[in-house]
């Protein structure tokens, strides 16, 4: 007699380690696209903020290393205003280059202030006016302060100036000389996870740091 006829096909067992084999390899692969989009996503993040910050950083270098001792402010009861430094303001005169504007003498007025929509964060602007004779003009058309970045956790200024041995003297948050330049200015930042930029630290040109003997500005 004939044995019984083996039915064609998978068993029940066959089927779910299949199925178990496939669902694991749907997973792996899941989870390398999302491991993959997710560094292509911090990769393109920092490549934007280091682009941002290097922006930031030479335009705040190029606008300090062009400062001139160049009144902005006479007030009667006082020395001229040729530089005036707080940890959250800076305020000099440099040339304006024709593509930012008019060109000319120009009071460069750096702000660091909370963002009113930034739930804290920290922003800084700039303020630009002509200098005519000594006194910053108000500009006729009401233009806001150009935003140069927000979205920071901390931001501050601070001054070195020179010790009257003639060296380098300690870093000071608030410049009192007002009439003089400082030989150093440096713009500290920390980016909104709190990772702090590199420094801007910026030496004045020699020629500007005191006004010329007799000279009128």
């Amino acid at each position: 007699m004939r044995g019984p006829r083996h039915a064609g096909g998978f068993t029940l067992i066959e089927v779910l380690l299949a199925t178990v084999l496939l669902a694991a390899g749907l997973a792996l692969a899941f989870a390398t696209l999302t491991a993959a989009n997710g560094t292509a996503l911090r990769g393109e993040r920092l490549a934007n903020e280091s682009e941002r910050m290097r922006a930031v950083e030479g335009f705040v270098r190029r606008r300090l290393a062009a400062a001139r001792p160049m009144a902005f402010e006479d007030p009667e009861d006082g020395p001229a205003l040729r530089f005036a430094g707080e940890p959250d303001r800076v305020r000099f005169v440099a040339d304006l280059p024709h593509y930012l504007g008019q060109g000319g003498p120009h009071l460069h007025d750096f702000r660091i202030e909370r963002d009113p929509e930034g739930d804290g964060a920290v922003r800084v602007l700039l303020d630009l006016r002509m200098v005519l004779g000594g006194e910053a003009l108000e500009d006729p058309d009401g233009r806001p302060p150009e935003l140069l970045v927000e979205g920071l956790r901390s931001a501050s200024f601070r001054y070195r100036g020179i010790a009257e041995d003639g060296s380098a003297g300690p870093w000071q948050e608030h410049w009192e000389q007002t009439e003089l330049m400082p030989l150093m200015v440096e713009l500290r930042i920390e980016d909104a996870d709190g990772r702090p930029w590199p420094p801007v630290r910026v030496l004045l040109p020699q020629s500007a740091i005191a006004p010329t003997a007799g000279g009128t500005w």
